[in-house]
């Protein structure tokens, strides 16, 4: 069966209007530094919900503080946090969309300038910065080395995502997200080229994927039994000797045996030296090769920038929804120009209420002044 960009997609108990989502990305906005989400965060993040994206995702949101990857990151490691992500949840589900959230921790790559404060290098304590913590002492190039996770320290991390995700249903997130992508601290574990273990989280991919599956469990064991859970994942290193698509595809198929509903595959993040060969839809493969070797629904991400392009990755059956990133930066409602693009009738447009006027072909004059 051929599926569109406008076609439903259902996933436990969660409906998605359509398979055009916005991707998680990182804001650098709660300039508190106390993790709580601002009316930043909710014109942001309900501007595209009102633009027509059948998921709004959260940021990487932090399980504990030492999870962040700047000090002006967002995190749902409290109630405080949680009761203000619950009125951006509500917006988000108010308008149509599902409101989702990604749940991170940052390890080795934590404690950073945001981009626009140069983006490179660790902020030391006396700046707000933090110990970082990683599999192994092995930095990230141009950070500081990170202190390597005791066995007591990774059960505490477990911990975290599990109450963290706990969090995040009280606030009215219909999907979580973990975060094992971007080099960050999952995807350390997961990687050889940051994971030198010869403990029982070190060396065989069973081994370098058991955070992640304990995450899973953990998460999937307090999240309710009809909301969805998604892991994000590298799907590669693009670099010789490290993560690799064949062992997304396994690990894919572990997760989703443990409850994850669907993964999304993005690359990349664990060395400066990868050479990644961007361009538009260049992650796509990815995702279409995990969905094929694993049987797991997958989203793809990564330079999908026109509708035609994104209609072409659904009905050829690489993906099961498309994520957008920077385009969604760019056009809080892709989505509307989607439907416009690809035929739609005006009937059948993302269009909330009070922008239906919008969606009105050129030709037809409006009956009152526009």
């Amino acid at each position: 069966m051929t599926v569109s960009l406008f076609d439903v997609l259902q996933l436990r108990g969660v409906t998605f209007h359509n398979r055009i989502w916005l991707a998680p990305m990182c804001q650098y906005s709660c300039l508190a530094r106390d993790g709580v989400p601002t009316d930043w965060h909710l014109v942001h993040l309900g501007a595209r919900a009102a633009g027509g994206f059948g998921l709004v995702m959260t940021e990487a949101a932090a399980v504990s503080p030492e999870g962040r990857i700047s000090p002006e990151d967002a995190g749902i490691w409290n109630d405080d946090q949680a009761d203000a992500w619950a009125r951006i949840a509500r917006f988000i589900k108010d308008q149509g969309s599902v409101p989702g959230m990604q749940l991170a921790h940052a390890g080795r790559k934590g404690s950073t300038y945001s981009f626009w404060h140069g983006g490179e290098g660790t902020v030391p304590a006396e700046e707000g910065g933090w110990v970082t913590v990683g599999p192994s002492t092995i930095p990230f190039e141009g950070y500081v080395a990170p202190e390597a996770l005791s066995l007591t320290a990774i059960g505490q991390v477990v911990a975290d995502f599990a109450a963290a995700a706990v969090r995040a249903d009280r606030a009215g997130f219909d999907v979580v997200e973990i975060h094992a992508a971007h080099g960050y601290l999952v995807h350390e574990f997961l990687s050889p080229l940051s994971n030198s273990r010869t403990d029982a989280y070190g060396g065989s991919l069973e081994n370098r994927a058991r955070l992640l599956t304990e995450i899973v469990s953990a998460v999937r064991e307090v999240w309710p039994t009809d909301k969805a859970l998604f892991v994000r994942f590298s799907g590669t290193d693009w670099v010789e000797g490290g993560w690799t698509v064949h062992e997304t595809s396994t690990v894919a198929r572990w997760v989703h045996n443990l409850g994850a509903d669907l993964v999304d595959l993005s690359s990349g993040g664990t060395s400066a030296a990868a050479k990644i060969p961007v361009g538009p839809g260049y992650q796509v493969p990815l995702a279409a090769q995990v969905r094929k070797e694993s049987e797991v629904p997958t989203a793809a991400v990564g330079l999908i920038t026109d509708p035609q392009q994104a209609a072409e990755i659904l009905a050829s059956g690489k993906a099961d929804a498309v994520m957008l990133a920077r385009a969604a930066l760019r056009e809080p409602s892709w989505p509307q120009r989607a439907a416009h693009e690809l035929g739609l009738s005006r009937h059948d447009t993302p269009y909330p209420p009070q922008y239906t006027r919008g969606a009105w072909p050129a030709r037809q004059p409006a009956s009152r002044s526009a």
